[in-house]
């Protein structure tokens, strides 16, 4: 496996707006098995990072699709990258590009190879994840009736949950929303307490039906925080991005002022 190969790859699962190399370093690094250099749009990949064994070209690919990923993030925002590299937006693409490689059978997890793994990965799904989930569902629906119980007594809900329970009321009205909009538990925890946050029925569905179809955390909040059509345009994204710069620096201007003001009205020693 050369590196022009592995460019053939990385365009066979997703072409790229904007030419891009790949180079392999003939190195070892002992911080990171690549990198991605957005001013040259270079992949360089520490190929001597990877033990041989069965195991070395899907963790090569997977490297190469991660800086991949970054080049195609800095696509969609005019070629350049944002200040935090490890956005959202680009876990989601990652993981896009993940899936489809694991469709044209370019990468696998492999986990079929580990019978042990599979069985801890379905007691950690069944046994913690969804057992939590059904527990915090099973938490509002309480809350629910506490709620009716404290009104019986001309008691505060409010005041039941500060100081009795001691709990955070962000914490309960979250489990409350969980059992009311019948969130599946299945999902869990974390995510449950994302879809009980989506207003709009259809959204949350959507959201729900995604992490149930094995969509990655990161994936499901972008689409359902983001317009479609917003992902295609870069020029409206770098208006915002404009939008946010100029409004932060107006800020810091403001405050610089009222720190120059305070400095003036202090007593020289």
């Amino acid at each position: 496996m050369n590196q022009d190969y592995v460019k053939e790859l990385l365009l066979s699962i997703e072409d790229a707006p904007l030419d891009f190399s790949l180079i392999f370093s003939g190195k070892k690094s002992r911080k990171v098995n690549g990198l991605y250099k957005p001013a040259s749009r270079e992949i360089i990949i520490h190929n001597k990072n990877f033990e041989d064994g069965a195991q070395k070209e899907a963790q090569l690919i997977y490297t190469a699709i991660h800086e991949y990923a970054h080049h195609i993030h800095s696509c969609k925002h005019g070629g350049k990258l944002p200040a935090r590299a490890h956005t959202k937006e680009f876990w989601a693409i990652f993981h896009a590009l993940l899936g489809k490689a694991e469709e044209k059978g370019i990468y696998k997890t492999n986990i079929e190879a580990s019978p042990a793994l599979i069985e801890l990965t379905s007691r950690i799904k069944n046994g913690f994840l969804t057992e939590n989930g059904r527990l915090l569902k099973e938490l509002g629906h309480c809350l629910i009736e506490a709620q009716e119980l404290c009104a019986g007594i001309g008691m505060r809900f409010e005041d039941y949950i500060d100081r009795i329970l001691c709990m955070p009321r962000v914490s309960a009205k979250t489990a409350v929303k969980m059992f009311l909009y019948d969130i599946k538990p299945e999902i869990g925890p974390d995510n449950m307490r994302f879809v009980a946050g989506i207003r709009g029925e259809k959204a949350r569905n959507e959201a729900e039906q995604a992490f149930l179809a094995g969509k990655s955390p990161d994936t499901v909040k972008m689409n359902a925080r983001r317009p479609p059509e917003y992902e295609d345009d870069p020029r409206q994204r770098l208006e915002k991005e404009k939008q946010r710069i100029e409004h932060t620096i107006e800020t810091l201007r403001k405050r610089l002022d009222e720190v120059e003001h305070e400095l003036e009205e202090l007593p020289l020693h």
